[in-house]
């Protein structure tokens, strides 16, 4: 099976792997990274229409075609994770870099690899499967239905990882036709080898980007996990026990149940979509010291921690450029774009999701540093009222923060969180931002290393 027939293009690490392939060859990301610029318009009006559908019907519109991304279970088997590495270092340009990345998915990291012109190679990536006859608040159904295609995976793939993932929190459209498995490598793959060997001279850096996140999971076999739940709006604890937000959420959705019944949980594991599985270091480390690279390894406790970072290491590489660095972009899950930041001369600062913890983090970012004069803000719709989404009124008083402009790009706000034209939308606003500051020229590793190893947020660990 073509990997680009498997793998999501909805996803984090998808997303992200397009946004700084294509800055890397020097192109913007049309769509937010769902397809080619000439789509634009006419993508735009149809999602539009979708916009204005009543609700239950924009639903199945959003969930329908997430479902015709999927991969029959029955196929699940055919899909080889070389043909996967293969197709990941197929989206860089062919040339000699100073530093690369390899590890978890992160939208600050983007950001980080996009300004030392450097390529990122993602451990994660997210497998649709097709799946009918599980009510998606029953994660044990889900399990039950699926485990055979999981299990032929994992058979022939000895080199992943496979993390079932069930979250009818925040994904509850998309898995009510399919179920999510996303896969680690824990061996370096030879096509990973191969590209890292061809873009690094002896004497750069490798780093292995290792997000901390763990998860409570279930083991099902030998290097196959469930995962129930996910990070967002709802707490681990709310996953598992219930409560009073799990409880209004599923009467509000109509569902039969008041919490969720799930397989027993036998442990924890590196979180499905965000944590790194560390099995991959020994692959690393022998092929680092093969071709004399510097490793450097780069672990922080949850995927924001890394955006105030990467937003401070920006605002003060302005600074040293002669630039203001007073226009903040703040991001949304997929929704980033490293070409048009640096065009735009703005600080980016990324959020996992439009729930309140990011809310949060955001918040407690501008509450520590200079007051910015512009806030631009993008939102990811996800269709779903989710516990923990964030109202527009809550952005609202993000934006209020500002000292000139605060204003949201590519949302709608009388639609979100049901917003889809989103995706189209907020390309065209971006490239809308006046841009009167050149685009930069790389900056240099070995002070970008020196900021980022000060840093408390982080754990720095270097040959």
């Amino acid at each position: 099976m073509k990997p680009a027939r498997a793998v999501a293009s909805f996803d984090s690490a998808t997303g992200m792997l397009r946004a700084l392939s294509r800055f890397l060859h020097g192109r913007d990301v049309p769509l937010i990274g769902q397809g080619p610029a000439a789509l634009e318009p006419a993508l735009s009006t149809v999602l539009g229409a979708v916009n204005r559908l009543p609700r239950t019907l924009q639903e199945k519109a959003y969930a329908l075609g997430g479902w015709a991304e999927a991969v029959p279970a029955h196929r699940i088997g055919d899909i080889r994770s070389e043909a996967l590495a293969q197709w990941v270092a197929g989206h860089y340009p062919r040339r000699r870099y100073p530093v690369a990345f390899i590890g978890s998915s992160n939208g600050a990291l983007m950001h980080l690899a996009a300004a030392l012109n450097g390529p990122w190679l993602p451990q994660t990536l997210l497998l649709p499967v097709r799946r009918h006859g599980a009510h998606p608040d029953d994660p044990r159904e889900d399990l039950r239905r699926t485990q055979a295609a999981g299990e032929a995976l994992v058979k022939a793939n000895p080199d992943l990882v496979l993390h079932h993932m069930h979250d009818a929190n925040q994904d509850r459209l998309m898995i009510a036709g399919m179920t999510y498995f996303r896969v680690k490598w824990r061996r370096l793959a030879e096509a990973y080898r191969r590209f890292l060997e061809a873009s690094l001279a002896p004497g750069a850096t490798l780093v292995v980007v290792d997000c901390a996140l763990r998860w409570p999971t279930t083991s099902v076999s030998d290097r196959y996990v469930f995962q129930h739940g996910a990070l967002g709006g709802a707490g681990q604890e709310e996953y598992e026990q219930g409560g009073p937000r799990v409880s209004d959420y599923l009467g509000r959705y109509g569902s039969p149940r008041r919490a969720w019944d799930y397989p027993p949980t036998d442990g924890d594991s590196p979180e499905a979509e965000w944590g790194f599985e560390p099995e991959l270091l020994t692959d690393l480390t022998e092929l680092a010291e093969r071709n004399q690279w510097r490793l450097v390894r780069m672990r922080f406790p949850e995927p924001e921690a890394l955006s105030p970072v990467v937003a401070d290491l920006y605002r003060s590489w302005y600074q040293r450029r002669g630039l203001p660095g007073d226009r903040l972009l703040a991001e949304c899950f997929l929704l980033l774009e490293p070409w048009w930041t640096l065009r735009s001369g703005s600080v980016p600062y990324w959020m996992v999701f439009n729930a309140e913890p990011s809310r949060a983090g955001l918040q407690a970012y501008l509450d520590r540093v200079d007051p910015f004069d512009e806030i631009r803000l993008l939102l990811f719709s996800h269709g779903v009222e989710s516990i923990g989404l964030v109202p527009i009124e809550g952005w609202q008083e993000v934006l209020a923060r500002t000292r000139k402009i605060g204003v949201f790009t590519g949302v709608d706000t009388r639609a979100y969180p049901r917003d889809f034209a989103s995706l189209a939308r907020a390309h065209r606003d971006l490239s809308r931002i006046q841009t009167t500051f050149p685009m930069p020229l790389p900056l240099g590793w070995p002070p970008a290393e020196q900021f980022l190893a000060e840093r408390g947020e982080l754990e720095w660990y270097s040959d």
